[in-house]
Order: C-alpha cells, then sequence, then structure tokens
C-alpha cells in the first residue's frame, strides 16, 4: 500500500497546479469573454436567483461599495436588472436579464470548450479519467472550504 503523501505538500501542488491551470485558460480565451468579477457576479445571481446587493456581496466575500461599480455597469449593459423586493419595498433585488444570462452562458460554453479541447489533445485515456475521478475529490474540497467559511463568517443584516 502506497504511503500518504503530507496534506500540506498535496495543498501546495494542488494550488500551484490549479493557479497554473487558471492562468492558462485566461490566456487561452479571446478578448471579448466576461471578466472573472462580472463572471462571479453573473454566477451567483444566476445559480442563486435574484437577491439584495448585500446578500451578493456576502457571497462574494466583499463589502457593498465594492460591487456598486460593478452593479452599475451591468446594469448599464443590460445584463443585470434591479426590482423592488415585494416581501419589503425598501430593498433591491438583483436578477440576471435574458441578455445577461445569454452572455454568461456563451462565455461558459467557451471556457468549457477550451478546457475540453485541452483535455482531448493533453492527457491520456487513463489521465483523462483519472481526472474525472480527481473531480469528486475537488468537490469534496470546495464543500469542506465553505462549510469552514460559513461557520466563522459573522451574519449581516441584509439591507
Amino acid at each position: 500500500m502506497p504511503a500518504v503523501a503530507d496534506p500540506r505538500h498535496t495543498a501546495v501542488r494542488l494550488r500551484a497546479s490549479l493557479s497554473a491551470l487558471q492562468r492558462q485558460l485566461r490566456l487561452a480565451l479571446p478578448p471579448q469573454r466576461i471578466g472573472v468579477a462580472r463572471l462571479s457576479v453573473l454566477s451567483h445571481l444566476y445559480r442563486g436567483g435574484a437577491m439584495t446587493p448585500t446578500a451578493l456581496a456576502a457571497l462574494e466575500r466583499v463589502k457593498l461599495q465594492t460591487l456598486t461599480r460593478l452593479l452599475a455597469e451591468l446594469e448599464a449593459d443590460g445584463w443585470i436588472a434591479r426590482a423592488a423586493d415585494p416581501a419589503d419595498g425598501r430593498r433591491t433585488l438583483l436578477s440576471l436579464t435574458r441578455l445577461g444570462v445569454k452572455q454568461l452562458t456563451a462565455d461558459v460554453h467557451r471556457r468549457e470548450a477550451s478546457l475540453a479541447e485541452a483535455i482531448e489533445r493533453a492527457l491520456s485515456p487513463a489521465q483523462h479519467a483519472a481526472l474525472l475521478r480527481a473531480c469528486d475529490s475537488l468537490d469534496a474540497l470546495a464543500q469542506s472550504l465553505a462549510a469552514s467559511a460559513d461557520a466563522g463568517a459573522p451574519q449581516e443584516a441584509d439591507a
């Protein structure tokens, strides 16, 4: 039975590998792609549905003021819309527009196609299968990190 690797060494290798992969994915995409900040905001709204700016800032783990300009740009571009919260008219809800969904899905498909081409070009069938199995481990790590972050995060009132 092989010896178990030191978790710190695995963490260093994983971080370095993911960083290098992410950097190459960014470089491989055309310049008209959605920027990282926009992609993150649009993805949260796509997955989570309509939410307040404060809730979105909490998911992004930034202060609301940090998102203000980006939200204004996305709204001006017609990718998100603001509406009064039907449960509390003092609050504003953000949601994706049809154009926002179209832009997000097109960008995600371009990213996935680029990655699929690299997998096909660079990996043997055995490596491809091993990578697919590793996705379960990566998902488990993401869930563990999210649970740890949620346990230590202060609860904010929604404005």
